[in-house]
């Protein structure tokens, strides 16, 4: 069996070795010679025939009868012992089994090399199915996006709208009243005149003196108090009601609003450079260039591109590190390592190792010292000679322009004063204004507060988190904007655990980022599982709570990272969500959950089981425009932040509604995040006010 199957491999072989070989005979059929191709016609054929007693053999075409045993080298063909003795006489010969044997093990070799790329290839398709799907969800969460954005437009104009509908109309009210009692006053005493007037005129037309000595005694007097009265004959009000609309300003900003972010950068393509590459100095900060490239290898113009850098120590730390963003295609990553030794240093575009990475990074004690080593070892990796890595240390021209807008500086002003409620009603104080310094905020979204009587805020835009004292005295902030592991691209949520660690919710990382009590980062978890995380809270048993609120799921996650269980999913049913926002968790570790879209709160068990919900679209008592922020007091009471109505509501655990907490003396403007501080207070964000209020709550 095992000679029958070598004789037919080599039979299947034999057309590699000549185009004219055009047939194989088994030992009991025999295939006649076929013609061979029109431009070979005039060269030897050799076909495969049975010999009776010999088996399978290769027959020559030119000699009747002949075996053809040897194999020609110079002609690349088989051939008899008589063709040998004529036109191949001079020609190089071997044995055609050893050429069989060479040209299977040459095909085999062939076969391996072609099946080893395979794993490969299955890599990559598996690798661009997953961008695939990705770049689907990424559609899919940007349209829905832009869908809730303009949706949230179409309700801020509307309310806009109301508001100087109303404003028009209790402005048109007051000056209308003042208006109108001086016209009744004047038409009473135009009419009190001609009634008297009447009667005296009659009295006189008569001439009976009798009745003008009555009319005097009756009227006269009358007559004269009406001659000499004062009357408003000014008017008391004016006629202006004009309209100031800057339509023209608002049409250009809403013509370019929103722009679709992206670059065409490849990892495979975009190279790094500089002395941070190969070597640093203990303490002192070192510098790396990223330059990002097409698949062509074309230099990309554009910034906001994904980039991500980590400086690894032997025990698996990170080093403190910084990326800037020079928005022309080139990234500057600044770090500093704190410690002497080898390191690894990984750049990444979109989650992939850039060209040469991750690099050989020494990290010496005097810069003197040479990483003759590490360079040597970066250049292989780089596939770059001496001269190349030579090339890595010269200077981006991004480098000479920085931008250092990018990084948030520290604030040049002292604490912000609180300002305090003018007149009586909960409102205890409310701290910020709109901007960028201490104190100050650009849409801020998440509230927490912990047992050290601290209050924290998410500072959306500013890419930072604020910490303030229970009675409003900023005490410090962190953050940095990137989108590397420590850094902050968009917060929104933000929780305390129980161990005192910071815990956040970056709704653009897709991630949620855990940070010491003094701001220094831990941990990540989440990454590649959330797409939109919005609020964070943490339960008794320490696990953290995430509402993603793209994915319309809340998940549960042990500080460690690894997930506990997920439930929800898009849709309008009892353990659907549309947009959730915000998290609590109360006494009993049930976890209430503000459902945005569907107008409604939402609690589960810790097992993610439905136990009830409350609320339905409207104004009245007990319903909902799209709520955000929520709380839970010692009693069990739910405190809900009411963002369309621009209110917050108290429930009680069953979600029966109780009350209002009163905001009149400042109206709230699109609330969001909402906490309760170890002082027994409702803090809350005033997102569209761009400030934080602390209210008193009795519980």
């Amino acid at each position: 069996m095992e000679e029958r199957a070598q004789c037919q491999m080599m039979g299947d072989c034999l057309c590699f070795l000549h185009p004219c070989i055009v047939g194989a005979v088994t030992s009991s059929n025999r295939m006649e010679a076929q013609q061979a191709s029109p431009d070979s016609s005039s060269e030897e054929c050799t076909v495969l025939e049975a010999l009776p007693g010999k088996g399978t053999a290769l027959i020559c075409s030119q000699h009747k009868g002949k075996v053809s045993a040897l194999y020609c080298l110079a002609c690349e063909n088989p051939v008899c012992e008589d063709c040998m003795k004529k036109e191949h006489a001079e020609h190089p010969t071997d044995s055609l089994e050893n050429i069989v044997d060479q040209q299977l093990a040459a095909l085999q070799d062939r076969v391996d090399s072609a099946k080893n790329r395979l794993p490969q290839i299955r890599e990559a398709v598996q690798s661009l199915r997953d961008i695939l799907q990705q770049l689907n969800s990424q559609r899919s969460s940007i349209e829905e996006d832009i869908h809730s954005s303009f949706s949230e437009l179409h309700k801020t104009l509307d309310t806009r709208k109301s508001v100087l509908l109303m404003e028009l109309e209790v402005t048109y009210g007051l000056k209308q009243k003042v208006l109108q009692a001086q016209l009744d006053t004047l038409l009473q005493e135009e009419a009190a005149i001609n009634y008297n007037c009447g009667l005296t005129g009659e009295a006189l037309d008569g001439g009976n003196k009798a009745v003008i000595l009555q009319t005097h005694k009756d009227v006269g007097e009358r007559l004269s108090d009406l001659a000499s009265q004062g009357l408003p004959l000014q008017p008391e009000e004016n006629d202006q009601l004009d309209l100031m609309m800057e339509i023209e300003g608002l049409r250009k900003s809403i013509h370019n609003l929103g722009t679709i972010v992206t670059t065409n950068a490849v990892a495979s393509q975009t190279e790094a450079s500089g002395e941070g590459l190969e070597q640093c100095v203990v303490g002192q900060p070192a510098t790396v260039i990223i330059t990002t490239r097409d698949k062509s290898g074309g230099l990309c113009k554009t910034g906001n591109a994904i980039v991500s850098a980590e400086v690894c120590t032997p025990d698996g730390s990170v080093a403190d590190g910084e990326i800037v963003d020079h928005k022309n295609g080139t990234y500057e990553f600044q770090y500093t390592v704190k410690k002497e030794g080898n390191f690894s240093l990984a750049l990444r575009l979109y989650d992939q190792h850039i060209k040469g990475s991750p690099f050989q990074l020494k990290v010496t004690c005097s810069p003197d010292d040479s990483p003759t080593t590490t360079t040597a070892a970066n250049a292989a990796s780089t596939g770059s000679s001496d001269g190349g890595a030579r090339k890595r240390s010269a200077k981006s021209p991004g480098s000479r322009s920085r931008q250092k807008g990018v990084r948030r500086g520290g604030s040049l002003f002292s604490t912000p004063k609180k300002k305090v409620n003018p007149i009586e009603d909960d409102l205890i104080f409310r701290i910020g204004t709109k901007g960028r310094n201490k104190g100050e905020f650009t849409n801020l979204q998440g509230v927490a507060a912990c047992s050290e009587g601290k209050i924290l805020i998410a500072d959306s835009n500013n890419q930072c988190v604020q910490i303030f004292s229970n009675t409003g005295e900023f005490q410090s902030r962190f953050g940095v904007r990137g989108r590397s592991p420590g850094q902050l691209q968009r917060p929104t949520g933000v929780a305390v655990h129980p161990n005192g660690d910071i815990i956040i919710a970056d709704y653009d990382n897709k991630w949620v980022s855990i940070f010491s009590s003094e701001g220094k980062y831990k941990a990540k978890l989440g990454s590649g599982r959330l797409m939109g995380p919005k609020g964070v809270s943490v339960d008794q048993n320490g696990h953290v709570i995430v509402v993603d609120n793209k994915a319309c799921t809340v998940f549960i996650f042990q500080p460690s990272g690894k997930l506990v269980t997920k439930f929800g999913s898009r849709g309008n049913g009892d353990r659907q969500f549309a947009g959730p926002h915000f998290a609590a968790v109360n006494n009993n570790n049930e976890i209430i959950i503000t459902d945005f879209h569907n107008h409604s709160v939402k609690v589960f068990n810790a097992d993610g089981e439905f136990l009830l919900k409350f609320g339905s679209n409207g104004e009245g008592n007990g319903q909902f425009n799209a709520p955000t922020g929520v709380a839970v007091d010692v009693n069990g009471n739910i405190i809900v932040a009411d963002w369309g109505n621009s209110r917050i509501q108290v429930f009680d655990g069953s979600g029966s509604f109780l009350s209002y907490i009163n905001t009149a003396a400042d109206p709230l403007y699109g609330p969001q995040g909402l906490a309760l501080t170890s002082d027994g207070h409702v803090v809350v964000a005033d997102s569209g006010n761009h400030c934080f209020k602390v209210y008193r709550y009795l519980q």
